[in-house]
C-alpha cells in the first residue's frame, strides 16, 4: 500500500506564483546584520584527500527568474539533477543517488500536476545506474550519502536496492516518522534498506554551527545546511586541488551563493521546508565562497568546473 504524500496545496501554489512575480520587481534583501554576525570556525584539519567524480548528466535551459530571485540576465541557466562519486581511501560513496530508470511512473507521477511541468526531468535525463555503469572502471560502491532525501536526491536507490544509506538522523525522522510522506517515492527509495543514521555531533566548521566528520580524517565532513529539509546537510570534501563543498539545494545555482538571492519562490518557495532558515544557510555559504568551491547539486556549470579543476586526468 502507497504512503500518504505532503502535497502542496492550491492556496500554497497560487501564493508561490505570485511571490515569483514579487521577487522579481522586490527580492529578497540580504541580512547584513547576520552576515557581520557569522564567525567563521575554520577549517578541518584534514590528514587525508578524496576525488570526486561528477556522474554524466545532461542539463536543460530554465528560466533564471525561476531559480535566483530578482535576476534576469542571463536569460536561461542550465538545470541539471547531478550526481556524485567520491573515493575515500577507505570507502567509496555516491552523494546525491538522483534519478532512478522510468522516473515518470515511479516518482514523478506523485507530484501534484502544478509541479510536474517544473519539476520534471527532460526525457535524455541520465538514470543514475546508467550513468555509474558509464565509468571504467565501475566504481564497487560502498553507500550512498544524500544531502537530503528529497525525490530527485534519492529517487536512483530504487535501482540500487542492496546499497546501504548514510543519512542525518533528522532527516531520517523526517521523512519516514510521520504519517505523511514527501512526495516521489522517497519512502520507497529508502524503506527496507540497511541505514546508518548519523548525528552531527562535532563542531562547528567554517560558518556553519555544527558538523560530522565521517572518516575521523577531517577529508569528508558533513555540515549542517538546514532549512530546505530540516536535515540538510554539506559534503565538504578536502580533494589535492583544494575544498569542494557540495551543497545539495542549500542553493540551487552559484548565482545565488555569488549574488545572495534567495530560490524564486514558484517552486522555491513550495521546495523549502523553512524559507527563513534556508536563507540564512544561503548566507553562510556566501561568506565562505572564498575559502571553499560550493557546488550546488543543480548547476552543471559547477559540476563541469569542479571536473576540469579537482577529477584527475
Amino acid at each position: 500500500m502507497s504512503d500518504q504524500v505532503r502535497s502542496p496545496s492550491f492556496t500554497a501554489c497560487c501564493a508561490a506564483a505570485a511571490g515569483l512575480v514579487t521577487g522579481m520587481v522586490r527580492p529578497r534583501p540580504r541580512d547584513e546584520r547576520f552576515l557581520r554576525s557569522l564567525t567563521d570556525a575554520g577549517l578541518p584539519p584534514a590528514t587525508r584527500t578524496v576525488t570526486i567524480t561528477p556522474l554524466r548528466q545532461v542539463s536543460r535551459p530554465v528560466p533564471t527568474a525561476m531559480i535566483v530571485e530578482g535576476r534576469r540576465n542571463p536569460r536561461h541557466i542550465p538545470n541539471a539533477l547531478q550526481s556524485f562519486v567520491v573515493t575515500h581511501p577507505e570507502a567509496t560513496f555516491l552523494v546525491d543517488p538522483s534519478l532512478c530508470l522510468d522516473a515518470e511512473r515511479r516518482a514523478v507521477a506523485q507530484l501534484p500536476a502544478v509541479l510536474r511541468a517544473v519539476m520534471s526531468p527532460p526525457g535524455r535525463t541520465v538514470p543514475t545506474v546508467t550513468a555509474l555503469g558509464e565509468l571504467d572502471p565501475a566504481p564497487m560502491l560502498d553507500f550512498a550519502l544524500p544531502t537530503h532525501a528529497h525525490w530527485d536526491h534519492v529517487c536512483g536507490l530504487l535501482d540500487l536496492p542492496d546499497l546501504p544509506v548514510h543519512l542525518h538522523a533528522r532527516e531520517r525522522d523526517w521523512v519516514m516518522g510521520g504519517r505523511v510522506a514527501p512526495v516521489g517515492g522517497v519512502r520507497d527509495a529508502l524503506r527496507g534498506r540497511p541505514t546508518v543514521a548519523y548525528d552531527l555531533d562535532g563542531p562547528p566548521v567554517l560558518t556553519f554551527t555544527a558538523s560530522h566528520d565521517l572518516f575521523g580524517d577531517g577529508s569528508v565532513v558533513l555540515v549542517d545546511l538546514a532549512g530546505h529539509t530540516p536535515g540538510s546537510v554539506g559534503v565538504l570534501l578536502h580533494t589535492d586541488g583544494g575544498w569542494v563543498l557540495l551543497a545539495g539545494d542549500a542553493a540551487w545555482h552559484g548565482l545565488q551563493v555569488e549574488d545572495l538571492r534567495q530560490k524564486s519562490a514558484f517552486p522555491g518557495g513550495l521546495a523549502d521546508e523553512d524559507r527563513g532558515e534556508t536563507f540564512r544557510t544561503l548566507h553562510r555559504l556566501h561568506a565562505v565562497k572564498d575559502r571553499v568551491t560550493v557546488v550546488p547539486t543543480h548547476d552543471p556549470q559547477a559540476a563541469r568546473r569542479l571536473r576540469e579543476a579537482v577529477v584527475p586526468r
